[in-house]
């Protein structure tokens, strides 16, 4: 990583460590959502945008973390175990999960992951003597922290703000890593990337539990900011939700799934001051950017960024696209 982003993300955290500074109760509140549904972006952009296999389980996951957290906690289990078992649990259910996708493929692979979201609402409504069935759980403590509580604002906005830097600094580690490599060839294309040594089963099932895990993290990071949780909370539209974050900011790109949470979170308070019409101007702008930025705002720089590459140096752009030609001529022969 060179020096100049380097410092921009150290901005960009020196930016988050202040803003509580400058926020109400209430905007504290949202920042904390964004980080926490940026969490959960993170981890199906791994299992989407980078390896490939589309999930519409996501809500499922963060559902079973927010049950497996508010129960322990609950019992008097310490934080830090509960959101370990949490991410446990998603982790192996992901990659159980994960052994359709070594069958099926693009529309049929959601459905099967949308089934099980289903499913997973089902049980936790159903389940009565555990989960509260439609009444849910009320009560959820959050965590302390050397004897420091975090029941107002700020205290648990720094607390995310700390899991969400763990939580990037976890992924950066292994999209740099011979996996992230693997999950990118998984993406490209699996039977290239199975002859030069992939082992297809295995990244594929990888993928899944890890973004798995992230959503099982997320889910009980939003028990605790909001200390009561339902079944319906983790239904169809937030996996939806999730996974227009992803697309929004640019599936395959690491920053993406924060700049599409962001977008996805705040751009509906940001509109409020439009009274009854924020709802239909929200849903307007996220129709014309996926109409004009397919690849999401990440994208669209990342293709202005190589156009005025060329209009700098239309030249080597030329004996680059040249290259590439007689390259692909001498394959071909």
């Amino acid at each position: 990583m060179s020096l100049r982003k380097i410092l921009f993300l150290l901005a960009g955290l020196a930016i988050l460590i202040a803003l509580p500074f400058s926020q109400s109760n209430y905007g504290l509140l949202v920042l904390s959502s964004w980080l926490i549904y940026s969490i959960a972006a993170m981890g199906l952009n791994l299992t989407l945008g980078y390896a490939g296999q589309i999930s519409l389980a996501q809500a499922g996951f963060m559902a079973l973390g927010a049950y497996t957290v508010a129960l322990m906690t609950m019992a008097g289990i310490a934080w830090p175990f509960a959101l370990i078992a949490a991410m446990l649990l998603c982790f192996v259910l992901g990659l159980l999960l994960g052994y359709p996708a070594l069958r099926v493929q693009h529309h049929f692979l959601a459905f099967v992951t949308l089934a099980f979201n289903a499913l997973v609402i089902l049980v936790l409504r159903n389940e009565e003597w555990l989960t509260g069935g439609t009444y849910g759980l009320t009560g959820v403590p959050r965590p302390e922290i050397l004897g420091m509580k975090t029941m107002m604002a700020t205290p648990f906005y720094y607390f995310v703000l700390g899991l969400f830097v763990v939580m990037a600094l976890a992924l950066y580690g292994i999209i740099r890593s011979p996996w992230g490599r693997a999950f990118k060839g998984l993406r490209e294309n699996p039977i290239r990337a199975n002859s030069l040594g992939v082992d297809v089963r295995k990244m594929t099932l990888l993928a899944f539990a890890i973004g798995a895990a992230y959503g099982g993290l997320a889910g009980g990071l939003i028990a605790q900011l909001t200390q009561y949780i339902e079944p319906h909370s983790f239904g169809l539209p937030i996996s939806l939700k999730i996974l227009l974050m992803v697309i929004v900011g640019g599936a395959g790109f690491f920053f993406g799934p924060v700049l599409g949470a962001f977008l996805i979170v705040l751009a509906p308070e940001f509109l409020r001051f439009t009274e009854g019409y924020y709802l239909m101007l929200y849903a307007v702008l996220v129709i014309v950017l996926m109409v004009f930025c397919p690849t999401g705002l990440l994208g669209l720089a990342e293709r202005a960024k190589n156009a005025l590459k060329q209009r700098r140096n239309p030249q080597a752009t030329a004996w680059t696209t040249k290259a590439a030609l007689d390259s692909n001529g001498e394959k071909n022969q």
